[in-house]
C-alpha cells in the first residue's frame, strides 16, 4: 500500500495591476534586435548612408569627393573627442554642460603671453600641457562638487559653464589671442598617411574610450553605477571617487579639444567651443546612450558624431541656413529619444 501523497502548495505572485507577465518570447524579434547594440549600430549606419545618399543627390560632383569626406571628418573630430568622454559620464548617470566653456578656457590659457613665452624658450608642447591641465582641473572641480558635495550634475556643470566662460573672457580681455609658434600650427595641420592630424587624434581617443569602456574594470564599474548606483556601492565600488574621475576625464577631453581648436583656428578665444556641449550631448544621445544611464556604446557615439557632421556638410553644400539646420538637428534628437524610450522598455510593456 503506497503512502498518501501530500499536495504541493504552489505560491503564486499576483501580477501587477493592469499588467500581464510577459515572457521574452512574447517580445517581437524586431524589437529584440534593435534593443541590442548591434541593431542600434546598424540603424545608425543606415541613417548615415541615407544622409550621404541625400548629399550625393543634392550636391552631385562635390559631396562624394575625397576632399569633402575629409572635411566632414575634420569637422567631426573636435566634437567627437569630447563626445567620447561624455559617453562615459552619461552612462554613469551624469551629464556635463560645461565642456564648451572649458574648451574655450583651455584655448585661452594655452595662448596667454606668459605661456607662449615659455613655449618659445622650451617647446610648443607647453601649449598642450597648460590646456590639458586647465581642462583636467575644471573636471576635477566638477567631480568634487558633484560626487562629494552632492550637488546635482546639471546645476554644478551649469555653474562651471558660466564661470569658465567668464574667466576665459577676463584672461583674454575679450580679445583673440593668436598662436605665434608656426611649428605647432604646422604639426596640427599635418597629414599622416593622407589623414589630417585632427582626425588621428579623434581616432586615437575613440579607440582608447572603447577599450576603457569595454575591456577594463573602470568601464564595467561605470556601467554598474549608471544601472544602479546604490547596488554598485553595496558591491564595493567607491562610487564617489569613480564619478569624480569620470568628470576629470571629460575635462581632460575638453582640454584636448581646446588644443585642437588652437591648431584649426590658430587662435585662442573665449568664444571657442560655444554651444559645443549641445552638439556633444546630441551626438551621444543619437548614438544610443541612455540619458538615464546604464547603457551606451563608444561606437554608437562615433556614428552619432558623424551623422551630425554629415548633416552640417549637406546643408553647407546646398547653401541652406543654419536655422533650418538647427530645426533638423532638433527633429533628429527628438526621434532618437523616442526610439530610446520605445526599445529600452522592459519586455511586455508598451
Amino acid at each position: 500500500m503506497s503512502e498518501p501523497t501530500t499536495p504541493t502548495r504552489v505560491r503564486t505572485v499576483p501580477a501587477e495591476a493592469g499588467m500581464t507577465p510577459a515572457s521574452p518570447s512574447s517580445t517581437s524579434p524586431v524589437r529584440r534586435f534593435f534593443s541590442g547594440s548591434a541593431g542600434r549600430n546598424i540603424g545608425l549606419v543606415v541613417a548615415l548612408v541615407v544622409m550621404m545618399i541625400v548629399g550625393a543627390i543634392s550636391a552631385p560632383g562635390t559631396f562624394l569627393t575625397v576632399d569633402n569626406i575629409f572635411v566632414i571628418l575634420r569637422q567631426a573630430s573636435i566634437t567627437g573627442v569630447v563626445a567620447i568622454a561624455m559617453t562615459l559620464v552619461i552612462i554613469a548617470g551624469g551629464i556635463d554642460l560645461s565642456v564648451g566653456s572649458v574648451v574655450g578656457l583651455a584655448s585661452v590659457v594655452g595662448t596667454l603671453a606668459v605661456v607662449q613665452d615659455l613655449a618659445d624658450s622650451m617647446h610648443w608642447i607647453v601649449f598642450v600641457i597648460f590646456a590639458l591641465a586647465v581642462g583636467a582641473a575644471a573636471g576635477l572641480i566638477n567631480g568634487i562638487v558633484i560626487a562629494y558635495g552632492n550637488v546635482v550634475a546639471f546645476m554644478a556643470t551649469l555653474a562651471m559653464l558660466v564661470g569658465a566662460r567668464g574667466l576665459a573672457e577676463i584672461l583674454a580681455e575679450r580679445r583673440t589671442l593668436v598662436v605665434e609658434d608656426r611649428s605647432f600650427i604646422t604639426f596640427m595641420n599635418s597629414d599622416i598617411l593622407g589623414v589630417n592630424m585632427l582626425v588621428w587624434i579623434f581616432l586615437i581617443v575613440a579607440v582608447l574610450g572603447w577599450v576603457l569602456l569595454n575591456r577594463t574594470t573602470f568601464g564595467r564599474r561605470t556601467i554598474a553605477i549608471g544601472g544602479n548606483r546604490e547596488a554598485a556601492r553595496l558591491a564595493g565600488i567607491n562610487v564617489k571617487r569613480h564619478v569624480m574621475w569620470l568628470y576629470v576625464l571629460v575635462g581632460l577631453a575638453s582640454g584636448i579639444a581646446g588644443v585642437m581648436f588652437l591648431g584649426r583656428t590658430t587662435a585662442g578665444s573665449s568664444t571657442n567651443g560655444q554651444l559645443l556641449e549641445l552638439d556633444v550631448i546630441a551626438a551621444v544621445v543619437v548614438g544610443g546612450t541612455l540619458l538615464v544611464g546604464g547603457r551606451g556604446t563608444i561606437t554608437g557615439t562615433v556614428f552619432g558624431v558623424l551623422i551630425f557632421a554629415t548633416l552640417t556638410n549637406v546643408f553647407i553644400q546646398n547653401n541652406l541656413s543654419s536655422s533650418v539646420q538647427a530645426v533638423a538637428k532638433g527633429v533628429i534628437i527628438v526621434v532618437a529619444v523616442l526610439l530610446q524610450q520605445r526599445f529600452s522598455r522592459p519586455p511586455g510593456r508598451s
